[in-house]
């Protein structure tokens, strides 16, 4: 788990910083229209994702889930014709989708004709994604990691070159429209993904040699017609389908309700309040699903794991690759989403310029971003665990809890209404699935709780001297510099990471979550 969550984290983490980093200059060459075209992505993202995940039909994990059950059983052929059978499937889904998304374009604007251009441009993508997630679904059904891993960071770094190239030769060479460069950063989309197709046919050509042994050993004792195998595909992926698209779904409820109620309680115009939109769903948002982005590896890794041990009837090791998958969630999202909390400032700062509302928006969905993250991971162990029904019946809770707290939320708190309504709907989801999974597996309650516990309360001491740090830091250099908010940033962040991996080394809660091997950095450290 451990291997396979390092190279989904490594993958995912690099795209993430590489979704982030791109921002700094792509928000630059709009100038006076940065706002409105953020508003703008983040309207046509928010679409495009939902699309995205029903295109695909949960396929990466329901294949991955499903090709694991078939190994398990050493009935490796039948995940290969799972595998090819599903490729049609994938082909027409991804034509149905973006068809119906590019017809749909206008009716989903949220009454903005700027949003048309930049929603259509997204259709392009899904015609190659679903088929690409099928490849993926595959691999990780293997428990390779590193071929999805690879692939999403090429597919990012394709899709980034282009959208830079493409806005800096719309906005600063020829002055054009900023409705346009929109349009053309959104279409980068398709130029990833098809980079990304590519990387994993290689791999898939390459990987195919080392796969023919298990081949032709395997039993060939389950016999299921391709029919029976395509839908008992299809009915893995719904739930895949629901709750992939979980986060989306509660940000398309801030998307269609705080532009129409805002104005109720917020004085300014109809930019004004895309202006405060964009703040928590384009701008913080973008930032914090770089820490999201470590769960959903955890996630997408424990999936195959835990299906194999299922089919295997091993209850203990369920019982401990569960522990262990929060242990390690915890581990490393408490201190990541305080930690980017502490230097909201400087953060911020660096991709978007000083921002005192955007600093406290940011600062308030790191610590969301927490909850965020455990529902992904939890929603995936019961998945992995065949509870999908439980699954989406918390997941359905929730959002009901979120939706009727949204708007006493935004008269309360204003553009913190969503996040806050956001926190508690996860927060009750999370509690139901964390309830079931103990009254089933009797998790090491004890155990699970001194851990995080102990992961809390290093996090807090890092946090404290990181913020009378920040405060001393930017008592000397300048907050409103791009430059030297990035050198406070480093200070800063580098002395916290050094004190949290201090803390863990020497008490030994590393060895505990991470496993022996890391006694040998705590010798090259020095650290008894």
């Amino acid at each position: 788990m451990l291997k396979g969550s390092a190279w989904m984290t490594a993958g995912s983490i690099m795209s993430r910083i590489l979704g982030a980093i791109y921002v700094i200059p792509w928000v630059a060459w709009f100038g006076n229209h940065s706002g409105q075209a953020n508003a703008l992505f983040a309207i046509g993202y928010n679409i495009y994702s939902l699309f995205l995940i029903v295109s695909t039909a949960g396929i990466p994990g329901a294949v991955a889930k499903q090709v694991a059950h078939y190994n398990a059983m050493n009935e490796y052929n039948m995940g290969r014709r799972l595998f090819r059978s599903g490729l049609s499937l994938m082909a027409v889904m991804g034509v149905l989708s973006a068809g119906i998304l590019y017809v749909l374009a206008p009716a989903l604007s949220t009454g903005n004709p700027a949003a048309v251009p930049v929603i259509r441009s997204l259709s392009w993508p899904l015609l190659v994604i679903p088929v690409m997630s099928l490849f993926r679904g595959f691999f990780q059904g293997y428990a390779d990691m590193m071929p999805s891993a690879i692939s999403q960071f090429l597919e990012q770094l394709a899709r980034i070159i282009y959208m830079l190239a493409m806005t800096y030769w719309i906005m600063q060479i020829g002055h054009g429209n900023y409705v346009d460069a929109v349009t053309q950063s959104t279409f980068a989309a398709f130029i990833g993904a098809i980079a990304s197709l590519l990387t994993l046919a290689w791999y898939y050509m390459r990987k195919h040699r080392q796969w023919h042994t298990l081949y032709e050993n395997s039993n060939d004792e389950l016999h299921q017609s391709t029919r029976q195998m395509l839908w008992e595909m299809i009915r893995q992926a719904i739930p895949f389908i629901i709750l992939d698209a979980g986060v989306t779904i509660f940000q398309w409820v801030d998307q269609y309700t705080f532009i129409r109620w805002i104005g109720r309680f917020v004085g300014g115009s109809s930019a004004s309040h895309y202006e405060l939109f964009q703040l928590f769903a384009f701008s913080a948002n973008k930032l914090i699903m770089i820490t999201v982005s470590l769960a959903s590896s955890m996630a997408v890794t424990s999936i195959p794991l835990l299906s194999e041990a299922y089919t295997r009837g091993e209850d203990k090791t369920l019982r401990d690759q569960i522990d262990n998958t929060i242990e390690l969630f915890f581990f490393i999202m408490i201190p990541a989403a305080i930690g980017m909390a502490v230097v909201a400032k400087p953060l911020y700062t660096i991709f978007y310029g000083y921002n005192f509302s955007g600093t406290l928006i940011l600062e308030f969905s790191s610590y969301v971003s927490v909850a965020l993250g455990f529902f992904t991971v939890l929603a995936a162990v019961l998945q992995g665990l065949y509870q999908n029904r439980m699954a989406i019946a918390y997941f359905v809770v929730g959002l009901i809890v979120k939706l009727i707290l949204q708007y006493p939320m935004i008269a309360t708190f204003k553009v913190f209404g969503p996040l806050v309504a956001t926190a508690i709907g996860l927060a009750v989801t999370c509690t139901l699935m964390m309830r079931s999974l103990n009254q089933m597996f009797h998790l090491k309650a004890s155990e699970l709780l001194r851990r995080i516990g102990l992961i809390l309360f290093f996090t807090l001491i890092m946090y404290g001297v990181c913020a009378v740090l920040e405060h001393g830091v930017f008592m000397v250099l300048n907050p409103m510099s791009h430059i030297q908010s990035m050198i406070g940033l480093i200070i800063v962040a580098g002395i916290g990471g050094a004190i949290y991996g201090y803390l863990v080394l020497r008490t030994r809660l590393a060895d505990a979550v991470l496993g022996g091997r890391v006694a040998g950095l705590r010798r090259r450290l020095h650290i008894k």
